[in-house]
């Protein structure tokens, strides 16, 4: 083992590094089963809506505690407005729908797969090289995909074929939020974006994101729509301040201490975590398909990640 390897293991053992890592993993894990209890009698696009009021504020909150400009330069909004549209809006209007059709734990499984549209586009507009070692791992990782949605289709066929077609929907819905987030994520790493304020741009993005939702919500389903019960209105505070507001300072401050590359290790994590939750809440059924599936999908994440070595 190299000494380089070694000095990054021994910080990553680190409890400042370790904790916030363990930490963003189990509310990042969490926040997919809390946003499946926000579908009911307020339509998703609503649900939405207030999860990215309340992050805009408690961004806003937390810049104005940390002395930071409350306001981007041009750039920087013209930034902010590209990611509240993709990632704050559109990524996440697909997201609750799927949530509709198939397991939340699933949705994560599915949604760790971010790092394909990440790379493809990073290397279109980024210039980024793609690895063979992160095709490798993608395709692996793409058949431990397709293995647990032929679970999830084989469970759902042998209730009705409606069920079975409703697996697909949620799966394709799926695949549509990754290509807004990725779009999102992309511009992050622009040159424009890297020269603002974190909690700065993320309070514009949210903020920008939340008026995109709450125009799509009007259109889609009419006046606005909550519900003032602990479960509900505990969740839409949940996904707002502790899966939004707590959670990206902190991962921010492990792409500083580790890089990009080791800090992605933690959407490896989240999804295992979102699949146990899953099992526990929504009872979610495992086969030997399934955790044939699963496997291969956290082997394939690791190996793409441990390729692309992005920290270099």
């Amino acid at each position: 083992m190299s000494v380089d390897h070694q000095t990054a293991e021994a910080r990553f053992l680190e409890p400042r590094i370790l904790a916030p890592f363990l930490i963003t993993a189990l509310i990042w894990g969490s926040t997919w089963i809390a946003i499946k209890y926000q579908l009911g009698d307020v339509p998703p696009s609503w649900s939405v809506t207030w999860r990215f009021t309340g992050a805009a504020i408690g961004m806003f909150v937390f810049a104005a505690f940390k002395r930071l400009p409350l306001m981007p330069d041009t750039r920087g909004l013209i930034v902010a407005a590209v990611m509240g549209c993709s990632v704050f809006s559109l990524n996440f209007q697909f997201v609750y729908r799927s949530e509709q059709y198939i397991t939340s734990g699933l949705v994560a499984v599915l949604f760790a797969l971010l790092l394909v549209p990440n790379t493809v586009l990073s290397r279109v507009f980024l210039g980024q090289r793609i690895t063979r070692g992160f095709m490798v791992g993608t395709a692996i990782a793409l058949v431990g995909i397709g293995l647990l949605m032929l679970h999830e289709y084989r469970l759902a066929l042998a209730q009705n074929a409606a069920m079975g077609a409703k697996v697909l929907i949620g799966g394709l819905m799926v695949m549509t939020a990754l290509l807004f987030a990725s779009v999102g994520n992309v511009v992050q790493a622009s040159p424009a974006a890297r020269g603002q304020p974190v909690p700065t741009l993320l309070a514009w993005a949210m903020m920008i994101g939340a008026l995109v939702d709450g125009t799509i919500a009007w259109i889609l389903s009419g006046p606005p729509r909550f519900d003032l019960t602990p479960s509900y209105a505990g969740g839409v505070a949940y996904l707002a301040i502790v899966g939004t507001v707590v959670t990206f300072p902190m991962y921010n401050g492990l792409l500083r201490a580790l890089g990009p590359g080791r800090a992605a290790y933690n959407g490896v994590l989240v999804p295992v975590v979102a699949m146990l939750i899953s099992t526990v809440f929504e009872g979610y059924r495992w086969s030997l398909l399934a955790g044939s599936g699963a496997t291969l999908a956290m082997i394939g994440l690791v190996v793409a990640l441990r390729a692309r070595n992005p920290s270099r």
